[in-house]
C-alpha cells in the first residue's frame, strides 16, 4: 500500500485550494485585464488567458436600454430603424459616452463570468492611450468601478504591448513600440520601466475606413458603408505595391441615379485613399526617433521597431516604415491580442510591475 509523502500531501492540498478558489464564490471575485479599444474590447482573466474579444459597440432601444453588444450589435450596425440605434462609446481611444461605456463593460464582464449576476471584480487592469488626459483617466476609472471593480489600475497601451511582445521593460535598454489601433496610433520609447518619449496621434484603422468611404464617393460617386470599407481594407488594403495584386467588388448606392450598384475596387485605389493616415503614422515614427536620446537610439538600431495593433496587419506597412527610416521593423506574432496579453502579464505579476502602472 502506497503511503503519501509530505510533498505529495502538500501538492494535493494546493490542488484542492486552487479548485476552491475557482469554484462558485471564486468566480464572483476574480482579477481581469481589459484592453478597452475604439474598435474592439478584449478581456484577459487571470489563469485563463484571453476570454473575450468583441467589437466595442452597443445596440440600444428607443428608451436607452441595452439590447445587444459586441458581435451581435455589430451585425445590427448600419441596418437599424428608428427604434434601435448602435453606439460606439469610445472615440479616438477614449470614452466618449460615459454611461454607455459603463453598460458595455458591465455586460462584457457578466459574459466572461458566465453569470447573469455577479458580486464584483477584485482587481481590474485597464489599458489607456499614452496621451490620455487626467479627466479621461478619471472617466475610465469611474466606468470600471461602476461596472463592479473593487480596485482599478491603469497601464499605458504601449507598455502593455511591450510586455506582451516579451520585451523586458525593466532593463536599461531602449525599446520602441508602435501600436496602430482603431482610434489611435501610440508610439513609445521605453526603458527602465518608464516611457522616455511618447506620442499619441488620434488616427488609426477607423480613420482609414472613413478615407476609403470618402475616396469611393469622390472618385466613383458611390456611397458605401463603413462595413464595406473595412472589408475592402482587409481584403486588398496595402501600404506598398505588391506582385499579383487582386481586385475586389463592393456594393453601394450610386449618388447620381440613386440605385444600388456594384463597383470594382483596386489595391491602388485603397493605397491612394489611406495614404494620408499611413503618412501621418510614418511622420509620427520619424518624429519619435528624432526625440530619442542617442544611447537609446543605438539600442533601437540593434533591436528594431516593434509593430503591433490591428494596423500592423495592413500588408506592407512594416516594409514601408523600414525603407523610409532605414531601420528593421518587426510585426508582433499576434498584433490584435498583444496589448491585452501584456496587461494580463502585468496583472499576473503586478508586484513586479508596480513601477509601470499609472
Amino acid at each position: 500500500m502506497h503511503t503519501e509523502t509530505p510533498v505529495e500531501e502538500k501538492t494535493k492540498k494546493q490542488v484542492k485550494t486552487k479548485r476552491k478558489k475557482t469554484g462558485f464564490f471564486g468566480s464572483l471575485n476574480t482579477d481581469l485585464a481589459i484592453d478597452l479599444g475604439t474598435t474592439n474590447t478584449l478581456i484577459y482573466a487571470l489563469g485563463q488567458g484571453v476570454v473575450l474579444n468583441e467589437p466595442t459597440i452597443v445596440a440600444l432601444d428607443s428608451k436607452g436600454n441595452t439590447i445587444a453588444f459586441g458581435h451581435e450589435a455589430q451585425l445590427m450596425h448600419e441596418k437599424t430603424h428608428k427604434k434601435i440605434r448602435t453606439v460606439r462609446p469610445l472615440k479616438g481611444g477614449v470614452i466618449a459616452d460615459f454611461e454607455i461605456a459603463e453598460k458595455m463593460m458591465r455586460e462584457m464582464i457578466r459574459k466572461v463570468m458566465d453569470r447573469k449576476w455577479f458580486s464584483s471584480i477584485k482587481r481590474l487592469f485597464i489599458t489607456v492611450p499614452n496621451g490620455i488626459t487626467a479627466v479621461e483617466r478619471m472617466a475610465v476609472r469611474d466606468s470600471a468601478e461602476n461596472a463592479g471593480a473593487k480596485e482599478v489600475f491603469l497601464v499605458e497601451e504601449t507598455v502593455a504591448a511591450a510586455v506582451g511582445l516579451g520585451l523586458d521593460v525593466k532593463e536599461p535598454v531602449g525599446n520602441m513600440v508602435v501600436d496602430i489601433g482603431g482610434g489611435t496610433t501610440e508610439i513609445a520609447i521605453i526603458s527602465l520601466s518608464g516611457i522616455v518619449y511618447s506620442q499619441s496621434i488620434r488616427i488609426g484603422g477607423e480613420q482609414m475606413n472613413e478615407e476609403i468611404v470618402s475616396y469611393v464617393r469622390r472618385k466613383y460617386n458611390l456611397l458605401i458603408s463603413e462595413r464595406a470599407a473595412e472589408k475592402i481594407k482587409h481584403e486588398i488594403g496595402s501600404a506598398v505595391p505588391a506582385e499579383n495584386e487582386k481586385e475586389t467588388l463592393t456594393k453601394g448606392r450610386n449618388l447620381v441615379s440613386g440605385v444600388p450598384k456594384t463597383l470594382t475596387i483596386t489595391p491602388r485605389d485603397v493605397r491612394e485613399a489611406i495614404s494620408e493616415t499611413v503618412n501621418a503614422c510614418l511622420d509620427a515614427v520619424t518624429k519619435s526617433l528624432e526625440n530619442t536620446p542617442p544611447e537609446l537610439g543605438a539600442d533601437i538600431l540593434d533591436r528594431g521597431i516593434m509593430l503591433t495593433g490591428g494596423g500592423a496587419l495592413l500588408k506592407g506597412i512594416d516594409r514601408l516604415i523600414s525603407e523610409a527610416i532605414d531601420l528593421p521593423v518587426h510585426i508582433a506574432d499576434n498584433p490584435l491580442t498583444t496589448v491585452v496579453e501584456g496587461a494580463g502579464e502585468i496583472l499576473d505579476k503586478h508586484e513586479e510591475y508596480q513601477s509601470v502602472l499609472i
